[in-house]
């Protein structure tokens, strides 16, 4: 059963941690939700959810986790979608010192790993350079889950010998990866390349990676990893911006370009919830 909604809005505390801190400070746990199935999460990352004051989320963990929360806890979403965050990053590290400092036990609880485009990184720097105890619990990220769902390995002897996990969306005023580099990279090193928030930026992505990769490099799409609505599609690097503009996929997906693709099944084998509509 969900945990039911609450009827009016929980009232936060201050950004700034002002007023008189707890006697012994609380400790914020950096926890790792996986990709969306609920019986992928870590039992250990279960466990820190069931005994938490505090679960400040990102928008992806799904209601069933949600669940596993006290009916105590305080459930606050900071939800980060393209150009609309609920809250800014800077004031979420804020938010998790402030909870500390009230000598709660906080459970920061992201989508996927915390430190594999999660921004636990930033987090864990914010909170230890502010004194609070801070613990990291890895889960399962969507880059790996995707395309193990859909039985085919990241690395393989034949066809892999490395891989690499990397972003399309570049912080602003930061110029990005640098696909072509990347290419020619990952064509002499035979490595799968696994591309998280690239949907928008396909074709650039696209036009980058072929100055290194061959058009008929295998590609997979996957949305929703995981989730009863998951959807993929497979296609060529020189297909891929037109086979995601006339599947409608959209975020949250991730691009696997590699020769591990080959190994996809066909959709019509696939259970129907993991073929495109």
């Amino acid at each position: 059963m969900a945990r039911p909604t609450p009827s009016h809005p929980r009232r936060l505390v201050a950004l700034d941690g002002a007023g008189k801190a707890a006697v012994a400070a609380g400790r914020v746990w950096l926890v790792g939700a996986g990709p969306g199935d609920p019986e992928l999460l870590t039992l250990k990352a279960a466990r820190l959810i069931a005994a938490a004051d505090v679960i400040v989320h990102d928008g992806l963990v799904s209601p069933e986790i949600l669940s596993l929360a006290p009916a105590s806890a305080r459930l606050i979403d900071v939800a980060k979608r393209k150009s609309r965050h609920t809250l800014p990053q800077d004031d979420i590290n804020r938010l998790l010192v402030a909870f500390a400092l009230q000598g709660l036990t906080v459970v920061r609880l992201k989508g996927g790993d915390p430190f594999i485009f999660g921004r636990g990184g930033e987090e864990l720097e914010h909170l230890q350079a502010a004194g609070i105890a801070v613990t990291v619990i890895n889960g399962i990220t969507a880059g790996l889950a995707a395309v193990t769902s859909l039985g085919v390995p990241l690395t393989h002897r034949q066809h892999a010998h490395g891989v690499v996990f990397v972003t399309g969306h570049a912080k602003p005023g930061d110029e990005g990866t640098d696909w072509r580099a990347l290419a020619d990279t990952a064509f002499k090193a035979k490595l799968t390349l696994v591309i998280y928030m690239g949907v928008s930026g396909a074709g650039r992505i696209q036009d980058e990676l072929l100055t290194g990769l061959p058009a008929s490099t295998p590609v997979a799409v996957i949305q929703n990893a995981t989730l009863t609505s998951q959807r993929h599609i497979t296609t060529t690097l020189g297909q891929l911006a037109t086979a995601i503009a006339e599947s409608r996929l959209a975020s949250p997906s991730v691009i696997v370009v590699g020769d591990v693709v080959s190994g996809i099944a066909a959709a019509a084998e696939l259970p129907a919830q993991f073929r495109v509509a």
